[in-house]
């Protein structure tokens, strides 16, 4: 049983003290059972905060996107549907990812792809616009993930951020940003080689 308290509050920043986590103490949480899967939070800058339930068009959005991806993934690589990434101070929980070996391969090794293993990072936005481009888009790009897609799904199109750029080495960002329009073919890149491409069109339901 849970001793989370379920309090449905969006995020924001504030310049109030909040109790901070790190990715050991939230792991530490879920080992001793504090966490559990019924508690639908997500560890992000080092603050839990709610994950917003899916709607059916969001799920199948992330279907449709991951037969695009398995159709053009090059040995070597997978997708990864739903599933942590452990990154320095968060575990986000994207929609898709793609991470470097087979689907064995963190089992075996008992951890969860880090930024190191992952190619590309993408979440499906309908409801969490917002935290996408904002908090979601932090912490990838401090991580130092190399791209960043958005499926916006109101608008029907895919927003690429990529170019990851550390002028100043606190606030690593993505210097470059597309956004991908019906009718047009996002290439997906890995160790920035172009290895496909995902229609747009096939996205969206």
């Amino acid at each position: 049983m849970s001793t989370i308290t379920t309090h449905h509050q969006p995020f924001a920043e504030t310049d109030e003290p909040v109790f901070s986590l790190s990715v050991e103490r939230y792991h530490q949480m879920i080992e001793a059972g504090i966490l559990t899967a019924d508690d639908p939070v997500e560890l992000l800058e080092g603050i839990l905060v709610f994950k917003i339930p899916k709607d059916e068009p969001h799920n199948v959005a992330a279907g449709l996107l991951d037969d695009e991806l398995r159709a053009v993934l090059p040995e070597g690589w997978c997708s990864r549907n739903q599933g942590s990434l452990t990154l320095p101070d968060g575990e986000p929980e994207p929609d898709a990812a793609i991470v470097k070996g087979d689907r064995r391969k963190y089992l075996r090794e008992n951890r969860k792809p880090g930024a190191a293993d992952t190619a590309v990072v993408i979440e499906i936005s309908n409801a969490t616009l917002q935290r996408d481009r904002t908090i979601k888009l932090r912490s990838y790009a401090r991580a130092g993930i190399p791209t960043y897609w958005i499926v916006n799904l109101p608008q029907r199109v895919v927003e690429v951020y990529s170019q990851l750029q550390s002028d100043d080495p606190t606030d690593p960002h993505y210097a470059h940003s597309k956004v991908y329009h019906a009718g047009q073919n996002v290439p997906l890149l890995i160790d920035g080689q172009q290895v496909g491409v995902i229609r747009v069109d096939q996205i969206p339901p």
